[in-house]
This record gives C-alpha cells, structure tokens and sequence, in this order.
C-alpha cells in the first residue's frame, strides 16, 4: 500500500514539473497518469548521462573554466527560474544535471524535483533536506530558502573547477560542521592557476550569510559566468523586485540615505543591476515606465502585486516625479546593502565615508542640522514638515547609522525610537558622541 504521504510527495513533483515545463534546462514534463497501485510520470529522455558522470571522465576530475562556465550558467539559469515562481529547487547536486544527449556541447538539463517546494513570501524551510556536500548552512540552521540553491551550484563550480569538494569529512556530522565552521581552500593546487575571477565568483556564492550571498540572477551577471554568454538570457531578479518592493515602505529619510551611498557605487560595481534595469525597460528607452514596472513585478508569482501598488512603488523610486524611473533612481531602491557590507569590508567604510561627505558640506567631520536642511532642499528628495528639528534630528542619526553600516539593520521606527530615547540635544554631533549610546 502507497503511503497519503508518498502520493502527496508524487503530486506536488507533477505539479512543480507542470509550472516549469518549456524552460530550456529543465526535463521537459510530458504527461502523469495513475492507476490504482502507482503513479507514472513521462518525461524527456536525456541520453547523455549525468553531470557527475561527465566531471568523473574528465582529466583529474576537473572541467576546463571556459566549459564551467557553460555548465554553471546553465544550473543558475534553473535556479533563477524557479525562484521566480516561488519554487527552491533543494537538492541541486551533480546527480541531478542530466545532458540531453552524448554531445560534448549538449545542453543542461535539471531534473529530480522530489524534494522541491513552494514557498511563501517571508517564510522560511525549517527541514534538513538535500545531500550532504552540497547543503547550505542556513538549511542547518533550519532557516532556509531560495539562496541554498545558489550555494549548491556554488559547491558544483567549485568541484568543477579544481575537482574536490570544498568541504569534506568522513561523517555526515563531520561534513556538517566543516560546512558550518570552515572557509573553502583556494590555496592549494590547481587554484594558484586559476583565473581571479574564476575565485571571486566561487567566493561571492559561497558566502555563509544568505542575505550576502549573489543570487541566482546577479551571478548570471558576474563576468567569469557571463563571457560568451548573452545578456537577454538574464532574468528579473527576486531580490531586485523584492527591494523595489521594500524601497515603498521606508520613511523618506531612509530613501534619502540610500540615494546618498547609490552616488558612491561605480559602474563596474553596477554590472548586475544594469543587467536589471536593461532587463526592465523592454522598449530600451533609458527608464522605466509603470507598465514596465508592472510587467516586471508580475513575474514574481508568489506576490502577484496589484495596479494601485505599483504605482505607489514607481511613485517612491521616482525622486524626480517625471513618472519614470531611470537608473539613478532605480540603482537606489535596489542596492544591496547586505552583500555591499560583508563581500570587501573596507570598501564599503570607504563609501560610506563618501556618503557622508555629503552631508558634511563644511568637511569638518560633523553634520548639522542646517547642512541637512540644504542638502534635502537642493535634492527635492526630502519633505522636511513643520517639525524641522526633530525630523533634521532623525536624518541626522540615519547619516550616522550609514557611515557606520548600521542603516541596513534599522528602520525608521527603530531610529526614531532610538533618537527619542537618548533625547539628542545641541546643534552638531559626531560619530563619536552617538553610535556609543546606540551601542550601549
């Protein structure tokens, strides 16, 4: 006798399948039928073997980069696609990558989704599932979603690239911890020969922080996955529309401070999210009108956001309230302050130094509330009420809050519950004199 639990397992797989069928690496879903005793699925054949058949055949386990990269962009080209429809796939590993055919350039294709799930906006998995190698810290810390499909395809790069596993014990106990605890090796042989971006793109996937961690979509972005790649294949990234999402809820002073830090980024920096904005303004008019917005917002399935809440989404982004986004406004709604702070540390003092240069007209190393009242009436971005003290006082704490990488840990309310708790008083303030009492 089937077991309810096995035949449910059976029928969100069929349903998972059916939501991603015509993808191009995904096992094309055919048909399921059932009778009294089981259930039958037909799919494509895949003729070529799986992925860990392939990188066992090669010489010293290993893939040539320029062939990683195809492989990569390919499992990353899946994860961004089921992220999108609110699906982690949860055991991405070398097993489940079948090629379509015995070719050495056969296409990807991803494929065992028994363990894959839906999952609703703001939710977390709270199960240990998937292989051992290939799990993500915060599925052991029973905290996971989306991004533990990224790290997977980071542990494969990494295999692929030098033909080790990046963490690696006798026990299942002993791999956990190595992964919980320990950095992957870059030291030793092939890594000294392998290509520096080849590194910083292992480095930035196998991050332990989730929320620093490239998604899916920005890593399609990075340029040792993106040569020889076309920047269509790029889709809309969660993280892009989730931030965009959020940017409506923050207080105006919030949305001030990151404007101020967006100005600090350089073009390089902003590959990805140029990569985004291109992705969004379909007509390639340099901005991005509300049915462009909507359009893009509508690929996100699980939040299906509706015309009024776009609208007012455009309307916070839009700083200039020509009723279009263009990148300027666009890169400060969707910055992402988590992977700014931790990825290089010292560049990210050094920027938030710069954005609080512009607060501090004078230069002389504190910010006052006149410096504040210019600043918001030269920019248009700030509406500063009748309440002209208290509201310089909270834009005063939220400069304080960015230059030391504290803004991306508090909101508004916090920062003026904060402000009104300490009762700051006197016409000018240091670092010094503030963040020792928000530590406290």
């Amino acid at each position: 006798m089937t077991r309810p639990v096995a035949v449910e397992d059976v029928k969100r797989e069929v349903k998972i399948l059916k939501a991603l069928k015509g993808h191009e690496n995904i096992v094309h879903f055919d048909n399921a039928f059932e009778d009294d005793s089981y259930v039958y699925i037909v799919m494509e054949l895949c003729e070529g073997g799986e992925l860990l058949d392939r990188i066992l055949a090669k010489k010293n386990s290993r893939y040539s980069e320029k062939d990683a990269a195809v492989v990569v962009r390919q499992m990353l080209k899946v994860a961004a696609e089921c992220h999108l429809r609110g699906l982690v796939h949860r055991d991405m590993k070398p097993e489940n990558f079948l090629f379509k055919s015995t070719k050495e350039d056969s296409p990807l294709k991803a494929t065992d989704f028994g363990l894959s799930d839906f999952i609703k906006p703001g939710k977390k998995f709270r199960d240990i599932v998937g292989s051992a190698y290939y799990v993500a810290p915060e599925v052991l810390k029973r905290r996971s979603g989306p991004e533990s499909d990224v790290w997977s395809i980071g542990v494969i790069t990494y295999i692929l690239l030098c033909g080790r596993r990046p963490f690696w014990d006798k026990t299942e106990d002993g791999i956990f911890k190595e992964v919980l605890r320990n950095k992957p090796d870059f030291r030793k042989r092939p890594w000294p020969s392998i290509s520096s971006s080849a590194k910083d793109f292992v480095k930035k996937i196998l991050v332990k922080n989730p929320r620093a961690r490239l998604t899916a979509a920005q890593a399609l972005s990075h340029p040792w996955v993106r040569e020889g790649g076309d920047a269509s294949e790029i889709p809309v990234d969660i993280s892009v529309l989730y931030n965009m999402r959020q940017f409506v809820k923050y207080s105006r002073f919030k949305q001030f401070a990151l404007r101020a830090l967006a100005s600090t980024v350089n073009e390089e920096e902003l590959a990805d999210l140029k990569d985004q904005f291109d992705a969004i303004d379909v007509d390639k008019s340099g901005s991005i009108s509300i049915e462009e917005m909507r359009h893009a917002l509508a690929k996100d399935l699980p939040w299906r956001l509706k015309g009024p809440r776009v609208l007012e989404i455009i309307q916070a982004i839009d700083s200039n309230t020509d009723g279009l986004v263009d990148f300027k406004e666009f890169v400060a709604a969707t910055l992402h302050i988590h992977q700014m702070a931790e990825l290089d540390s010292e560049r990210w003092g050094l920027r938030c130094q710069a954005a609080f240069s512009k607060f501090d007209l004078d230069g002389d190393g504190y910010i006052t509330p006149d410096e504040l009242r210019m600043v918001s009436s030269d920019s248009h971005c700030v509406h500063v009420g009748s309440s002209i003290h208290t509201s310089c006082h909270i834009i005063l704490f939220c400069a304080f809050l960015l230059m030391n990488g504290e803004l991306a840990r508090l909101n508004l309310d916090e920062t003026v519950h904060i402000v009104l708790c300490f009762q700051l008083s006197g016409s000018s303030y240091s670092v010094n004199e503030v963040i020792p009492r928000v530590c406290a």
